[in-house]
């Protein structure tokens, strides 16, 4: 087979399954990489294209490992030109009761994975003539909320990394972009979001309801491809408004709906 090839981190599930399957669909080969080895088969068994396909079972905060799953991917399939760097994970713990551990897991997850995966990538994309990454940050790394500060400052980290790539890879024909998700119905979401909190989110959404994993997917693909050639180092709400939202819009869109 031919064609471009892009690694997806966190691949097993949610965004990054929908993100692997929007790239299959337009004929792209696609690594991917899961610490969840369960998941991980699951996903490939769901897939069924394993001419096009690569599975890696790897933790991304990994110094050793993760360099080492992106070069298998690029030998894999001869080349690589898209990097989605959406692995993460978070602790929703109040500030005074976040441990120094769960801080250091977050953000080597979250924060670190991207570095390690885009540097180890970079020179692979170079040798075929550049390619793009896009980190999957989040609306908590632009807002800040309760029982997310290691989540949310690993997340606003990542923001303004993605910019320091963007910068630094230019040079090397490599474009560096980033996501941010707002509400979306993840199987993270469904697990922690009570029906009180998804009220509270919709009154806060402009558009008055959840992201689709399958709308992420859209925004990263475009993203990767040359239809974005000349964007690089921004930061893409995909929220349906949230972070644009004031305080006092859901008042407002009430009276609206009541005049």
């Amino acid at each position: 087979m031919s064609g471009p090839v892009a690694l997806v981190t966190g691949a097993g599930r949610g965004i990054g399954l929908a993100t692997a399957q929007r790239f299959l669909a337009e004929g792209w080969r696609v690594a991917l990489l899961d610490i969840d080895g369960g998941l991980l088969g699951a996903a490939m068994a769901r897939l069924a294209q394993p001419e096009a396909t690569l599975a890696l079972h790897c933790d991304v905060a990994d110094a050793t490992a993760a360099p080492a799953a992106v070069r298998r991917a690029a030998a894999h399939f001869g080349r690589l030109d898209a990097l989605v760097n959406n692995a993460g994970t978070a602790v929703f713990k109040p500030l005074l009761d976040t441990t120094a551990e769960e801080w250091n897991r977050v953000l080597a997850v979250n924060l670190t994975g991207p570095f390690l995966c885009t540097s180890a990538a970079a020179p692979l994309m170079a040798e075929g003539g550049g390619g793009a990454v896009v980190n999957v940050t989040s609306i908590s790394g632009l807002r800040a909320s309760t029982l997310r500060v290691a989540y949310g400052t690993s997340k606003a980290a990542l923001a303004h990394l993605t910019k320091q790539q963007a910068v630094e890879l230019a040079a090397l024909g490599i474009r560096v972009n980033a996501v941010a998700p707002g509400p979306v119905d993840t199987a993270m979401a469904k697990a922690v979001h009570t029906p009180e909190i998804r009220r509270d989110y919709h009154d806060t959404i402009p558009l008055d309801r959840y992201g689709l994993e399958e709308e992420l997917a859209e925004a990263i693909f475009f993203l990767c491809g040359d239809r974005a050639a000349y964007i690089t180092g921004q930061v893409i709400a995909v929220d349906g408004g949230f972070e644009a939202a004031g305080i006092g819009l859901p008042t407002l869109r009430a009276a609206r709906r009541n005049p």
